[in-house]
């Protein structure tokens, strides 16, 4: 059975189960990342190598039968590696647009913070509006185009930190802990007798593209009272008053944080959303947004600590 919220009735179940199969102990990553999916938002995966974060993303790719390309981020890449490039056709003597990576629904852009700023840079129109703009001409990407980044957070050598103006198109940051006891006996058990990693690793399609757009818009459609919309600018505003961060949040995200929650509720079939909503996905949808003061970190105070004290001062609606 599966540890998660999800009940047994909802669409993703199977492919929850789908993916169980191979990666374990890792519900919570993959319950963010299906929350994530149904708001059309990007993830940042963070974890040490060998955690399963590259795993994950190709194996939900699978799952939806959905396009799925991987781009090594290098300190010496450049924007057109991921955007494409005009290139002079020599037969009909004229150039002719030669599409990048980003041309697929779901992208992962591994180890993101080894490329410099620019390339990174690279991704922000197309994470924001759907398109690219090569030459002055806009090239439109696909409706469930979706962002999976990785980044390791233990070898900070070579690596360009991602400014604010990014890590705000990610709707979650969603960390990968190293798995307990039981879980890496399970893995380990699964998979050391296979011979060719390859083909092994693979899921059956259960779902399509067109079928996540269409959940997308139940999710939406989800209801959210007025005192969860007070709750969630209270809790903004108490972000940016608060004494020990520099940066609270902005108003984008306090309605990312309300279309997230809806998701939740979404995934747990409800059709409504409650202040607990609101907690689950605090912090996936927070700890890249705020940012203490220096003395703050040096006094002891962390990211998930500060989101515990908002959440513990303002109160939920009853």
């Amino acid at each position: 059975m599966s540890n998660t919220s999800i009940p047994s009735s909802s669409p993703f179940q199977p492919l929850v189960e789908n993916i169980r199969h191979w990666v374990f102990g890792l519900e919570t990553p993959l319950e963010n990342t299906l929350i994530a999916l149904l708001c059309g938002g990007h993830v940042l995966y963070e974890g040490p190598p060998g955690t399963a974060k590259t795993l994950m993303a190709k194996l939900l790719a699978q799952s939806m039968h959905c396009p799925f390309k991987r781009i090594q981020f290098t300190p010496d890449m450049m924007p057109s590696d991921i955007i494409g490039t005009n290139i002079f056709n020599q037969e009909k003597h004229a150039f002719q647009f030669n599409p990048g990576p980003v041309f697929t629904t779901f992208l992962l852009a591994d180890e993101i913070n080894r490329a410099p700023a620019k390339t990174q840079a690279a991704l922000l129109e197309a994470m924001q509006e759907h398109q690219v703009t090569v030459d002055g001409t806009g090239y439109k990407l696909s409706s469930a185009f979706t962002v999976m980044a990785t980044q390791n957070p233990l070898e900070q050598e070579g690596t360009y930190p991602l400014p604010e103006a990014q890590l705000d198109r990610f709707l979650f940051k969603i960390n990968f802990p190293y798995p307990n006891r039981d879980a890496e006996v399970k893995m380990i058990q699964n998979h050391h007798g296979q011979s060719d990693e390859k083909q092994a690793v693979s899921v059956p399609a259960l779902l399509q593209e067109a079928d996540l757009l269409a959940l997308r818009n139940q999710a939406n459609s989800i209801e959210v009272q007025d005192s969860i919309l007070g709750y969630v600018a209270d809790l903004a505003e108490q972000s940016r008053k608060h004494p020990r961060l520099a940066v609270g949040l902005s108003p984008r995200a306090s309605v990312l944080w309300v279309k997230a929650a809806k998701a939740k509720a979404f995934l747990e079939g409800r059709t409504y959303v409650i202040p607990d909503d609101i907690k689950t996905v605090s912090v996936p949808l927070l700890q890249h947004r705020l940012v203490p003061y220096p003395q703050a970190e040096l006094e002891g105070s962390t990211v998930a600590s500060i989101i515990e004290q908002l959440l513990f001062t303002v109160k939920p609606p009853r």
